[in-house]
């Protein structure tokens, strides 16, 4: 699996980091499980924890993604799968397991 993000995965995150007060995301390109060409940017999975989905239903939280990402579902997205939980919800299915803070940047290679 490469470290390497490409310029559609880097856009999903920016966009949806813009919108959303997250507490929590997680873009993958899935795009190597579907029959595209290497290093292809079309099938992605997100996962988002925000409060923004608090008395939400789950359709309306998809619509919100969907509204949010429309330029690149209208481009560049061929497959979107949306998990999308509140704090409490997360917290329910996946204990008090401390989250990572979304990372926009930084290199490797550090001093």
């Amino acid at each position: 699996m490469s470290l390497q993000q490409g310029p559609v995965k880097l856009k999903i995150e920016e966009k949806l980091v813009a919108e959303l007060n997250l507490d929590h995301i997680e873009v993958l390109n899935e795009s190597s499980n579907h029959n595209v060409p290497a290093g292809s940017e079309s099938h992605f999975k997100v996962v988002l924890v925000a409060d923004n989905f608090q008395d939400k239903p789950l359709i309306a939280r998809h619509r919100l993604v969907n509204k949010i990402l429309a330029d690149e579902l209208a481009s560049s997205i061929h497959a979107l799968s949306i998990h999308a939980y509140t704090q409490t919800e997360w917290k329910t299915r996946h204990g008090d397991v401390p989250m990572s803070p979304p990372c926009l940047g930084g290199s490797l290679g550090g001093t």
